[in-house]
């Protein structure tokens, strides 16, 4: 089968497992890493249709490409992620971050369940407006915008916007002045794993002066935003923004401004969600009254876990043990590598854990892998000519991998093959196969 982008609705792997809809009631991953029953079946779900895919490719005799590397993306578990958001955070509404994932199935879900899209540039405005939502449900969310990018938001009716600079104001009421304005304040991103205030965000002495010439270019604030940082560790940072969005909010109004939106961005992650959820909802209700709008934009909280890649091993290379000499240890290439779908090591600091999918000298695997006496070691490596193409630099796997089998990495939905390259002339439109786990899920995509 030739490799292709996506797969169109018609064609989607379709699969209803009979778990009667979500379980509100352990949808969540709970202390000490316990999976839901619906997670734990759609996992198996997910690794079947791994298994089968990687099963029907012949190394040795298929067409050039047919065994590339490929998702399977369960839009279920995107599905039970919405759900755990309006548990938790039901006053917040989800403008999700198209960046981390501009998968059309996934956008296509984004807009059934009633999200907005949060967009940084003319080519995720397009994106998010092809999936037939009304602009106000967009937030340009980028505050040093491209000239022309403004003129085109205008023409197309994305109004709401970010800035955090004076020479923006300036921008934007050249191009735009009726646009609806969000200053974005900075934030204590410190301990966040991707930091941002170092690039965007308007310190809280600076605001005051941006609000005042807003007001003296007659151009429209209404709301206030701040990011504190992608996959952020320290739950206070949601305190201490929201507490600094309020001073701003109450300078604003006190400037003539009428507010009535606080963008509280992303950060949100699958182990920290609940901990960081009451820390942020308990300060939105101490310091906001119900009528002051909340949005957040969440990426990698929603499809992180959604999509799983395999690859096939291309190459083997024996090599000494470096920890212990007397073992043996391998070199493994994959067809797939840090300028591909494993960009998110470079970009994303993530570390993704392989797993034996398919071999022949194992046949029964395609469970998790644990180290025991009979372990391998491996280096993994991608598929260029560069050197800095390492995917892991150990790691210990059950038995002999052979060229021709398959393994898999799971967790790798956010920040992947949205920035993958063609470096060295490697392919990075890899097929991807839906399925859904969820009846809801199904339900809203016609599966």
């Amino acid at each position: 089968m030739a490799p292709t982008a996506c797969v169109s609705p018609a064609e989607v792997c379709t699969f209803k497992p009979n778990l009667n809809g979500p379980d509100h009631s352990g949808l969540i991953s709970t202390h000490g890493g316990e999976l839901s029953q619906s997670r734990l079946a759609a996992k198996d779900l997910v690794l079947d249709v791994l298994k089968k895919r990687a099963a029907e490719v012949d190394v040795d005799h298929c067409a050039a490409g047919e065994e590339d590397a490929f998702y399977v993306a369960d839009m279920g578990e995107v599905y039970r992620q919405h759900m755990r958001w309006k548990m938790n955070l039901g006053r917040v509404k989800p403008f999700y971050a198209v960046k981390c994932n501009p998968d059309p199935e996934v956008l296509r879900l984004m807009t059934q369940l009633g999200n907005g899209f949060d967009c940084a540039s003319k080519s995720e405005i397009d994106l998010a407006l092809q999936t037939g939502i009304d602009p106000s449900r967009i937030i340009y969310a980028q505050p040093c915008k491209t000239k022309s990018y403004l003129r085109y938001a205008r023409e197309v009716g994305v109004k709401q916007m970010t800035f955090d600079n004076a020479d923006e104001l300036y921008k934007i009421k050249a191009h735009f002045p009726d646009s609806e304005l969000y200053l974005r304040i900075l934030t204590d991103d410190s301990t966040s794993l991707c930091r941002l205030s170092m690039k965007f965000g308007a310190s809280l002495d600076v605001a005051y002066q941006l609000l005042q010439l807003a007001h003296q270019l007659e151009l429209k604030v209404v709301g206030v935003s701040f990011h504190v940082g992608s996959g952020a560790e320290d739950p206070r940072a949601f305190l201490k923004a929201v507490q600094d969005a309020r001073l701003v909010f109450d300078q604003a109004e006190e400037i003539g401004h009428e507010l009535h939106t606080l963008d509280v961005g992303g950060g949100f992650c699958q182990d920290t969600f609940e901990k960081f959820s009451g820390i942020l909802s308990d300060a939105l209700d101490t310091y906001f009254p119900p009528n002051v709008r909340i949005i957040a934009e969440p990426g990698r909280y929603y499809v992180a876990n959604a999509f799983t890649l395999a690859a096939n091993v291309i190459a083997r290379r024996d090599t000494p043990d470096p920890l212990d000499p007397s073992r043996d240890a391998y070199m493994l290439y994959l067809n797939d590598g840090v300028y591909g779908n494993f960009s998110n090591i470079i970009f994303d600091h993530q570390h993704p854990t392989a797993q034996i999918l398919l071999s022949e000298a194992n046949p029964e695997q395609g469970t998790p892998n644990s180290a025991t006496s009979d372990s391998i070691s491996y280096s993994i490596w991608g598929p260029t000519c560069d050197g800095i193409d390492v995917i892991s630099e150990r790691i210990d796997l059950p038995g002999l991998v052979n060229t021709g089998d398959w393994l898999y990495f799971e967790e790798m939905g956010a920040y992947t093959k949205c920035s993958a390259t063609r470096f060295n002339g490697f392919s990075d439109n890899h097929e991807v196969i839906y399925i859904s786990s969820e009846t809801g899920a199904s339900a809203l995509l016609n599966y």
